[in-house]
């Protein structure tokens, strides 16, 4: 059975999901390169392989990795979203990475915790912009993970940076205080 190895904190990215008067939350994700290095540095080039299709007007990723012991290529598939910037591409590349968490890939992003960033604190600058006719808080500032320990396959701790103030703004860690 293909095993893929953890993400590692430079290969995970932040994206500011809501904004208010209190601060921001933030969501984790991998991009489409980082599947390709994975996949890469596992199987090597040779070692898998992709395709697209569009199956009831939605556009189907599928992923398929070549099993040894079975002498036989081993397939998953899923389906994208459209991007706000680059529609198809946008789509093609979040089919990819859902055909990529399928085989397991990044799958521990799934069990992150709520990342909330306190703007009281100081750790995120907010601003007013008119979006739709309607007032909404907006922030320019940059996030990243700093350090992240993932045990089977489930995130126990991590730290989240803001790059703009380059400031340490969110500590999460769920291990045994004997284990810090």
């Amino acid at each position: 059975m293909m095993v893929f190895r953890d993400l590692r904190a430079d290969e995970i990215e932040c994206r500011v999901n809501t904004v208010s008067e209190k601060g921001c939350s933030l969501l984790l994700y991998k991009d489409a390169r980082c599947d390709m290095n994975i996949l890469d540095e596992t199987l090597g080039v040779t070692g898998w392989k992709r395709h697209h299709e569009v199956i009831n007007g939605n556009l189907f990723c599928t992923v398929e990795i070549y099993d040894d012991d079975k002498e036989q290529w081993i397939s998953k598939q899923d389906v994208g979203t459209e991007s706000y910037t680059e529609k198809e591409k946008g789509q093609a590349s979040d089919a990819f990475k859902r055909a990529c968490f399928n085989l397991g890939i990044g799958r521990e992003l799934y069990t992150a915790p709520f990342i909330w960033i306190s703007a009281k604190d100081g750790n995120v600058a907010l601003e007013d912009k008119n979006i739709g006719g309607k007032q909404k808080k907006t922030t320019w500032d940059k996030f990243s993970v700093e350090q992240i320990v993932v045990e089977n396959k489930k995130i126990v701790a991590m730290s989240i940076r803001n790059n703009s103030l380059n400031k340490r703004v969110c500590v999460y860690d769920i291990r045994p205080e004997k284990e810090k």
